[in-house]
């Protein structure tokens, strides 16, 4: 099958001499932060999975091709990029054949990263079930994604604009497994703790590599999702985040943004509503999670 892959060189050496890749995804770029934290805030985050000794493959769709690994000048590019496409899996069909520059969601991230090969991604939140679903159907194909791919992602929860007991509900329906790092609960993005289980507890990155391993070998197809708390001192308290949020929320019906287009609104109106410090712990906890991930990584080549 001729796969539309383009690898980086330091992504093709690093599959030639068998080392540890770690993928990263783009909406954080492009829809995720404003320029020039978006741009800077990736660099720094493959700068980390360098320092813990992995390779970095930030994944966009660009000139009709999935780069696995993005150089400087496409990385300003997608950071500059005012119409750039966000991709879910059903939208990187359409992104490859427009020859359109599109950023990917988790679940396309995890899609060309598993065709990449690769099998541990970092991001910042996945998405899950919308608050209002009942009656909305509004729930991210993230969680999909996680129930039919099989790579692990390393995250900071689920973002806390999103009904968290039902975003773990459908996980565990579909069979994902939800591991949590340093704490028994599943994190919740901007603050550590959710105050809902995780299905396990699991600190060691070579435990967690056994996990995954143990998983995959029985085969059971599918993502893991690994919870890594943003660290406390670097967190929002979650009494003023739950509030911010409920607001941006009602904001946001009442404007009738529905779709693709509510989390890209509620993370920007909570950074203004909290004077740029939702945007700082953010930036905390994916940085924070690129650690995590790269160890992670590096134990799954000895796993």
């Amino acid at each position: 099958m001729n796969l539309p892959l383009i690898f980086a060189p330091e992504v093709a050496r690093a599959r030639e001499q068998g080392r540890a890749i770690v993928a990263l995804e783009s909406t954080i770029i492009s829809h995720g932060m404003p320029y020039p934290q978006n741009v800077q805030t990736a660099r720094e985050v493959e700068a980390i999975v360098r320092a813990e000794g992995a390779v970095p493959a930030t994944i966009a769709v660009m000139g009709g091709k999935i780069r696995i690994g993005l150089s400087d000048e496409e990385l300003e590019l997608l950071g500059q990029s005012p119409d750039a496409l966000k991709l879910s899996r059903r939208d990187l069909p359409y992104a490859l054949v427009s020859g359109r520059v599109g950023a990917t969601t988790v679940a396309a991230t995890m899609i060309c990263a598993q065709l990449a090969g690769i099998q541990v991604f970092v991001t910042g939140g996945i998405g899950g079930v919308h608050r209002g679903a009942e009656t909305s159907f509004d729930i991210s194909a993230d969680l999909q994604e996680l129930a039919r791919t099989s790579v692990a992602v390393v995250c900071a929860g689920a973002k806390s604009i999103l009904d968290l007991p039902l975003t773990l509900e459908y996980l565990e329906t579909h069979g994902v497994p939800v591991l949590s790092i340093g704490q028994d609960n599943f994190a919740a993005f901007y603050t550590p703790d959710s105050g809902l289980k995780a299905d396990f507890r699991i600190d060691d990155p070579a435990e967690q590599a056994r996990f995954l391993r143990a998983k995959w070998g029985l085969g059971l197809t599918g993502g893991v999702v690994i919870s890594n708390p943003v660290p406390a001192d670097q967190a929002m308290p979650r009494e003023e985040i739950e509030r911010i949020t409920a607001q941006a929320l009602q904001e946001a019906q009442a404007q009738g943004i529905q779709g693709k287009a509510v989390t890209p609104y509620l993370l920007a109106r909570i950074k203004a509503l909290t004077d740029g410090r939702s945007l700082s712990t953010n930036i905390a906890l994916v940085r924070h999670n690129a650690r995590a991930g790269a160890r992670l990584a590096q134990a799954l080549l000895r796993a």
